[in-house]
This record gives C-alpha cells, structure tokens and sequence, in this order.
C-alpha cells in the first residue's frame, strides 16, 4: 500500500518541490477506507529516525486518527521567530513555533466568522469599493472588476511574485512589508491577467482579506481572532507578529504550539464545531474548500486551503508554511497529521513533513 501510495502522488508528475511535497502528504494522509493498525511504538520510530539524521529540521510532529494520539514527538533544533533567529530551541508541547504560511489557510476561518455575523463583505463585491482611501485606483475599470472572492482565491490578474527567497527584499511580501502603506502597494501592482482567470500564489492578497475583517470588526485581526476563533477552541497562548507598521502580517506571522494548531485540524474535522459548539461556520467550510484553482499535476486550491486532487468536496484539505509547516486533514481517513520544522527558505524543506507521513504515519494504517 506505501509504494502503490507514493506511486499516485510521483504519477502526478510535479515539477516543483514544495507542491509535490504537499500533494504526496495529502495523498498519504487522507485517502480514505483505511483503519488503525496500531502502532505503539511509532512515536519512538520518529525518536530513532530524528537520532539517525533521517529527519534533519524536524521540531515537532503530532499524528492523530479519529481523535487518538498515535504519535507525539519533540526535538531540538535551529528555529526563528519570524525571521529572527532564535538560536537552538529545545521545543515541547507548549512551545509556540511560527506557522508562516499556515496563518493564510486560518486567515480564511476567520473571515468566515466575521461572514457569518455580517461584519465583511460577500465575496462578489467588489474589492475596491471596500478601501474607500484609495478611490483613485478604483477609477480604473480593469481593478474594479477585482472581487473579494479573487483575493480569497489568489485570483485577482496582479503581479505577484514570492518565487524569489524570503530573504531577498525584491519578494513582494517582503517588498509589501517594507512599504510606507502595504495596503495601497498591494492595491496598485500591474494588472497582468483578467481577474478570476489566474491563480498567483500572493501574500498581499491575505492581507487585504484581514484589512477586510479589521475594518469591518473594529479591531485588529488578532484581537478579533483571540475572541471568536481562538478563545472557543481554548486556544489562549499564541503569538501573531506585527510587521514595521503594527499590521498583524496576515500573511506569515501566527505562532501556535502543535496541540493548538491540531485543534484546528479536529475542529475543520469536525465540521467546524468543536466539544459541540458551531466555531466556524459549515457552509464557510464548504464554501473555503471548493477547488477555484486547478494547479501544477492536479492540486486545486480553495480560499486560502490547498484541496486534495480528487472529489467535490475533497477527500481533504492542508495547510502549509514555509520551513516545513503542515496542518493535512483527512475527512474520510480521519487523520489528522501536525508537522513543524525548521527549515526555513530550503526549497526542500516538504521532504521533512512528507516523510513524517509516508514513512511512519501510513504505516501505522492499514486496509480493514
């Protein structure tokens, strides 16, 4: 089963690393008609394989199925704090680790909260009627068919371009962060496709989204996250990293220990509830995890969740940052996998999170 697995996903036939990497961890992590195999010992297979160099990066990793923990494990390692080193960390159950990336997919929950109580537009409006500052870009026709849902979907026919490393200040989300007004430099980048028609991976685009929920909640989006998403899973110790201007970077800047992260998983899991509360609301979810983009070798991606390649909803959903970042959950298989790594701006920092799943979480499953 773990060959014929990894065939599926090499069959895709990705070029690029990090996209393979996500899509072979959705593979082998949500296909569904799979049960427990039992595997009481898997957590010190990861221990012997992080010892023997096997699992260079790796932080912590956390592989749970219908709500049983199959495997917990902590390591030692490099990390850094937005960017900023931090030294050797010797991290644990509690200790916060950037998410990066990972924020983008939780930008999108939030926005379906605030959705849900009216306080942000529909995603058919249009985007730039609702940065009323920058009235002059609205008087181009071509912006205005720009549509909140084009954001959702890194859809909007801008130039973007986050292909160059992290470190190099001609990266749009590094330029953006550099900016004297992020918002106006993310609104006023060329138009190089029709809206809709193209999707272009942009951190601006989630900014703009959490510049939508700020301004419609009245507070920053930390604040409103801490009290209608965070605060109802119990989440009551993170970080979220303010760039030079105070804007919470909607893009990268969330910290979260792996078990808050996991309650994600298990609340999205769940259909949005959580010990049987409505957290995050169904028909956002549905709404978040339809495909709007047909990507490289068949992955698709929703408003800010990369999808599984097959099914309408799909068999399952992920979340990934930089460094080696993964939130996967399996809606049929009823996995969960949480990785943090530290492997910042390695482009092949997915190896680590894909080896977690092919090498030791699948084979803790098998055929019933």
């Amino acid at each position: 089963m773990n060959n014929r697995l990894r065939e599926i996903g090499l069959a895709l036939g990705l070029s690029r690393g990090l996209s393979l990497g996500l899509c072979l961890a959705m593979l082998i992590a949500l296909v569904p008609g799979q049960g427990m195999a039992g595997e009481p010992a898997l957590a010190e297979k990861l221990r012997r394989a992080f010892a023997d160099g096997e699992l260079p990066g790796l932080h912590s990793a956390l592989i749970i199925h219908r709500g049983r923990t199959l495997a917990e494990v902590h390591f030692p390692g490099n990390d850094q704090r937005w960017g900023a080193p931090l030294g050797v960390r010797q991290h644990g159950p509690e200790t916060l680790h950037d998410l990066r990336s990972v924020t983008k997919s939780i930008v999108s929950l939030i926005y379906g909260i605030a959705l849900s109580e009216g306080l942000v537009p529909p995603v058919d409006d249009v985007l730039l009627d609702h940065f009323p500052a920058y009235a002059d870009l609205a008087e181009d026709p071509a912006r205005r068919r720009i549509l909140v849902r084009h954001a959702l979907s890194m859809k909007m026919g801008t130039e973007w371009n986050e292909n160059l490393p992290y470190t190099d200040p001609r990266n749009s989300e590094i330029a953006m962060e550099m900016a004297a007004d992020r918002y106006r430099f993310i609104l006023d980048r060329p138009i190089v496709a029709e809206p809709g028609s193209q999707w272009n991976y942009s951190g601006g685009a989630t900014a703009l989204i959490a510049r939508l929920i700020a301004q419609g909640t009245g507070r920053p989006i930390d604040a409103y996250a801490r009290e209608r998403l965070f605060a109802p899973l119990g989440i009551t110790d993170f970080e979220w990293v303010k760039g030079a201007d105070g804007e919470p970077s909607a893009a990268s800047g969330l910290r979260m220990n792996i078990h808050d992260l996991a309650k994600i998983g298990l609340m999205i899991q769940d259909r949005g509830r959580f010990a049987g509360k409505q957290v995050v609301p169904e028909d956002w979810l549905s709404a978040a995890f339809k495909p709007r983009a047909d990507l490289q070798g068949g992955l698709r991606y929703g408003f800010f969740w990369w999808l599984h390649p097959a099914g309408d909803p799909p068999l399952g959903v992920g979340a990934f940052g930089n460094g080696g970042q993964r939130l996967s959950i399996g809606f049929e298989s009823g996995l969960t996998v949480v990785v943090l790594a530290g492997n910042y701006n390695d482009p092949a920092a997915w190896r680590i999170p894909v080896k977690v799943i092919t090498d030791f979480a699948v084979p803790a499953i098998k055929d019933d």
